[in-house]
């Protein structure tokens, strides 16, 4: 009796160590809070992974870019530092232009708008991403931008000395052609940058607004709708490479079903974070038509100046889009 009990003991600790052995872990910076809806869809897509793979990749998400910095992810995905990554692909623009496509105001201005431009996007993202060492595994989009700002914005001419937030090549130029200052601030630091008015005035979505806690800084939010920025989730390729065949599928059907599942909680959570924002105190009112009519101007110019530099490869992006 004592032998065969060993004996068990003797299997049991061997396939514990196998499984051990078998067992890959990865990390998953990400630089938005645990709270956000982007971050619990990647904490969900993680189990999911877990759950399919019978515990054989076990995927760490490290939010609120307590692991690395928003614009250093892409770089620690790339060179392996990270085997995977959240990133937002419009801050990216100035190293390749189609990075930036969805941060152009009024280009894409719906879900529906933004789910073909991601469609013309895809193509041109998967092949760049490859040439880097990497897989786009799938993307989600932001809710609609609004500005938020100190005083209600009727034109465009109300923006002009304000200390805007720029988090992107395209939130940048967009002060700049409106003669706002523009501050460069991610969006783990935004709370602070508004508590000490380092800001007064940035554009993004009701669930920046809601997250940061705007509506104790800010009390006016202009629903502009003007452009719907996607944040994509990359792998490494080296790192995918070394996954056997099922964990590989296991990985794919999971990012598969986040961006399913993303793409409608994106559009759930835009009436609830505007629905929190009012019931915190934010004003919200829609766009006067002289701010429209200044926006989409805005808009053109940027259009116009982002195909310059983006060249025949940007031109079929947006052909493409348009032919949709």
């Amino acid at each position: 009796m004592n032998l065969t009990r060993r004996l068990v003991c003797l299997a049991s600790m061997l396939t514990l160590a196998g499984t051990a052995a078998a067992q890959t872990k990865w990390d998953l910076p990400a630089a938005y809070p645990a709270n956000n809806f982007h971050t619990e869809n990647l904490t969900q897509f993680a189990a999911d992974v877990d759950k399919a793979s019978g515990g054989k990749l076990k995927i760490t998400v490290h939010a609120n870019a307590s692991l690395f910095k928003a614009p250093e992810i892409k770089r620690a995905v790339q060179g392996g530092q990270a085997q995977m990554g959240e990133i937002l692909m419009a801050n990216f623009q100035n190293e390749w232009q189609i990075f930036g496509i969805d941060g152009l105001p009024f280009l894409a201005d719906s879900y529906d708008a933004s789910a073909k431009l991601y469609k013309a996007q895809k193509p041109a993202l998967e092949k760049k991403l490859g040439e880097q060492g990497m897989m786009l595994l799938y993307a989600v989009p932001w809710p609609p931008q609004g500005i938020y700002a100190k005083k209600p914005i009727a034109s465009a001419a109300d923006l002009k000395g304000l200390k805007w937030r720029a988090y992107s090549p395209a939130t940048a130029r967009i002060a700049e052609l409106v003669g706002a200052q523009p501050v460069t601030v991610q969006a783990a630091e935004l709370s602070q940058a508004m508590a000490t008015g380092v800001i007064e005035s940035y554009m993004s979505s009701g669930s920046t607004g809601y997250d940061t806690k705007t509506y104790e800084y800010i009390k006016f939010w202009t629903d502009t709708q003007a452009w719907l920025p996607k944040n994509a989730v990359l792998v490494n390729k080296a790192a995918f490479d070394a996954l056997d065949k099922p964990t590989q599928a296991a990985l794919l059907k999971a990012g598969a079903d986040a961006e399913a599942r993303g793409w409608a909680l994106s559009k759930a959570k835009n009436t609830e974070y505007i629905d929190l924002l009012k019931k915190n105190g934010m004003t919200i009112v829609p766009p006067a038509p002289q701010l429209v009519t200044d926006m989409k101007k805005v808009g053109d110019t940027m259009l116009k100046e982002w195909l310059e530099k983006a060249g025949p490869e940007g031109q079929a992006v947006v052909d493409s889009y348009k032919k949709m």
